[in-house]
């Protein structure tokens, strides 16, 4: 397989001490050996990390185990959970661009039945800043309801709006990728995975899918739980548990059981927006990297530079109530806030995935980044990512 934008100045890189090998582009290794580290110093499972740098791929590395008896490549895929978010926010830019979306629009507009139980008041723009005070379902669920996006839209357009002011100042998990998928649906006719794949995958030699085909299905590494990934029961106090909008986002079913669903075929091939995308971290540091030069990369267009910008424009900021992290968005990207977790540049903006992988563009160093892996866990330092980006940034800024 093809790795799309690699330069050919690039070096072949294995690392001395750790189960980690790739590419790196001279004057970048540094980068290259803070990774290994993650495996000698901070236990990591299997992984993968790369950068661009105005275009050109400088890192591309990866190492230890994708499965069980199965080395991690240079083509597996991962789950990213909620970085599956970055990329659907530039399908939401897409529509704006082309007029086809307005952010201070009602969703009724464009979505009808979405305005009952008093919700013709819901922006757009509040829906891609998670403020619409739809967090979670209501309904009981089962983790195969996951898979039926179609029903999932029924029962957020029957909803009412919860009285608890906490709903629409909180992280929505999953249920954004249902809200915004409607839309795309509604408006231009194609599904959220087949609009992406379309606009963006393909034309920029992407892999990286919201629905994966069953030809890649093979390639996809296996998440498993760190231990300090508790359950359910005693991740979150009893009082927690009890809160109606909290246990609709987190807890309806519980995001991550033991016997991880976002394993199977089934969530693979589903298209869940909000957080079953699969890639490499090649095709997201790819992304991010074209997204950093304002929406070109190669000689590519997938978007204008000031559709760019309004993408990345502050449209919230909160410290979300139930996991206590601060949190700031533009169109569906997340922003920088005082945790620094996209690394030092200020103006940096992408999206994380539950247990680490970590995407995202700093469009002053012209740089994109991303780092996957398959042993989650809930550092909120971000040991992993925190060091490889901070040499990074000494490199390139």
């Amino acid at each position: 397989m093809a790795i799309e934008g690699f330069d050919v100045s690039s070096i072949n890189w294995t690392s001395e001490s750790a189960p980690a090998k790739g590419h790196v582009a001279p004057g970048f290794e540094a980068v290259a050996e803070e990774f290994a580290r993650n495996f000698t110093l901070r236990g990591d499972l299997g992984a993968a990390f790369a950068a661009t740098h105005h275009g050109r791929i400088v890192v591309d590395v990866w190492g230890g185990s994708a499965a069980p008896g199965r080395p991690w490549a240079a083509d597996t895929l991962q789950v990213i959970y909620s970085g599956t978010k970055g990329l659907m926010a530039a399908s939401v830019l897409k529509l704006v661009e082309r007029g086809a979306l307005d952010l201070d629009a009602p969703v009724a507009r464009y979505w009808p039945e979405f305005a009952s139980a008093d919700k013709g008041r819901v922006l757009v723009r509040h829906v891609v800043s998670h403020a619409a005070g739809l967090p979670g379902i209501a309904a009981p669920l089962t983790t195969a309801d996951y898979t039926d996006f179609e029903k999932m839209e029924a029962l957020l357009a029957a909803q009412s709006l919860p009285p608890d002011p906490n709903a629409f100042h909180c992280y929505h998990p999953v249920t954004i990728g249902w809200l915004v998928g409607a839309l795309v649906r509604r408006i231009d006719g194609r599904t959220i995975g087949r609009f992406f794949a379309e606009e963006f995958a393909g034309p920029l030699g992407l892999d990286a899918f919201i629905g994966l085909p069953e030809s890649e299905e093979p390639r996809v590494g296996a998440l498993a739980l760190g231990p300090d990934m508790l359950p359910y029961e005693e991740a979150f106090s009893s009082e927690l548990r009890q809160d109606p909008t909290f246990v609709s986002a987190w807890g309806n079913p519980p995001l991550f059981p033991a016997d991880l669903p976002w394993n199977s075929r089934a969530y693979h091939a589903a298209e869940i927006a909000g957080a079953g995308g699969i890639a490499t971290a090649r095709a997201m540091a790819r992304y991010y990297g074209c997204m950093a030069l304002g929406g070109s990369i190669d000689g590519v267009t997938v978007l204008q530079p000031e559709t760019v910008a309004l993408g990345r424009a502050e449209r919230s900021r909160f410290m979300d109530p139930y996991i206590a992290e601060a949190m700031a968005f533009g169109v569906c990207w997340a922003l920088q806030t005082p945790q620094g977790r996209f690394g030092p540049p200020r103006d940096a903006f992408g999206h994380a995935g539950a247990g680490g992988s970590i995407h995202g563009a700093w469009p002053t160093e012209k740089v994109g980044f991303s780092y996957v892996m398959n042993e989650m866990r809930a550092d909120p330092e971000d040991r992993r990512t925190r060091h490889i980006l901070k040499r990074l940034h000494e490199i390139v800024g």
